[in-house]
């Protein structure tokens, strides 16, 4: 089967950074399905992944961890599933990534796309819209049936891939959506997708949200640095807030800013419940269902941005790079094999 993967870990300008190559065709284990893959997305994970370290491969190694495709063999355990069935998932990130012809997944992490899309719009949505997910209505607490309407969150970084979902998933449930984005055109984006209220991450935060009559905000979606954003979050957070990131850190937080306002802070990897297999595993599943009705009922919409033609090493590595540019918008997509 054709794939993209790597031996050497490169800087993306460099040739081999990412290679195209022919790989045996995987065998399903027992709660496998084995789907012919017809488009994928690339995150900020794949980059982090493919950074360069003195490292080599044998065999190769696979990246990609957003995939819409047909399932065309399951193992022997499966229930959910069924040959034929069109499937979306991120995946593990434990195991071989999407960006084969034929890959792997445990039907625990996949679920069907929404009617209402084609492979390369379903592609754009399945990490980022987990990670939204747990995020906000698991770490965050918000209920997402309305109970939670008129509270106010604060999404640092609005129009990225995982912001954008936030700010959906955070509308949708009713809350008051205030969204960081400094370019016009991420701002155009997170305003389209529902955004109540902007700031300009490029300036102190504080004064505009109070020119807003806000002094404080109870709940904070952070996708960007945690560092960078530490001090800011800790000042802005309201008595018993919630505040949660995504960006892994290098050195300890200072947790003690947020004692006063006895608020808390929790991290968010969407990928957790995979590495673990922990009992709710199949909960995946159940928010990727949960997010291809709500597409279809109109309520979210996908987040690409970007289609770059089919899947091969030359769109993946531009794929790349224009994630390593900080200037994406919404996601990237590529689709078929040709």
């Amino acid at each position: 089967m054709r794939a993209v993967g790597l031996h050497r870990y490169l800087p993306i300008n460099h040739p081999e950074s990412l290679l195209d190559l022919e790989l045996p065709e995987p065998t399903p284990g027992p709660r496998d399905l084995r789907v012919r893959v017809r488009a994928v997305a690339v995150n900020p994970v794949d980059v982090k992944v493919r950074a360069p370290k003195p490292k080599v491969e044998d065999p190769p190694r696979v990246l990609g961890w957003d995939a819409a495709g047909v399932v065309e063999a399951v193992g022997a355990d499966v229930s959910a599933f069924r040959p034929g069935d069109q499937v979306f998932y991120a995946g593990s990130i434990a195991r071989p990534g999407s960006n084969a012809e034929v890959h792997l997944v445990d039907e625990r992490l996949a679920a069907r796309m929404p009617q209402s899309l084609g492979f390369a719009d379903a592609a754009a949505l399945p990490l980022t819209s987990l990670t939204a997910w747990e995020g906000l209505f698991e770490r965050l607490g918000v209920d997402r049936d309305g109970r939670d309407a008129g509270r106010a969150v604060l999404v640092i970084g609005g129009a990225g891939g995982v912001g954008s979902m936030v700010v959906q998933l955070a509308k949708a449930a009713g809350l008051r959506v205030v969204a960081t984005a400094s370019r016009e055109e991420s701002r155009a984006w997170a305003r389209d997708l529902g955004a109540d209220l902007l700031v300009d991450h490029r300036a102190p935060l504080r004064p505009q949200l109070e020119a807003a009559g806000l002094q404080h905000v109870e709940l904070i979606f952070n996708t960007q640095s945690t560092e960078a954003w530490w001090d800011t979050m800790a000042d802005l957070v309201a008595p018993l807030g919630r505040i949660v990131g995504i960006v892994e850190t290098s050195g300890p937080l200072d947790l003690g800013k947020l004692k006063s306002k006895s608020a808390s802070f929790a991290w968010e990897l969407m990928f957790t419940r995979a590495l673990y297999e922990t009992p709710d595993m199949a909960a995946q599943r159940e928010i990727l269902a949960r997010v291809a009705a709500w597409v279809d009922e109109g309520r979210l919409r996908t987040t690409r941005r970007e289609h770059l033609g089919p899947i091969n090493a030359a769109n993946l590595r531009a794929a790349h790079a224009r994630i390593e540019s900080g200037q994406a918008v919404g996601k990237v997509v590529l689709e078929g094999w040709g």
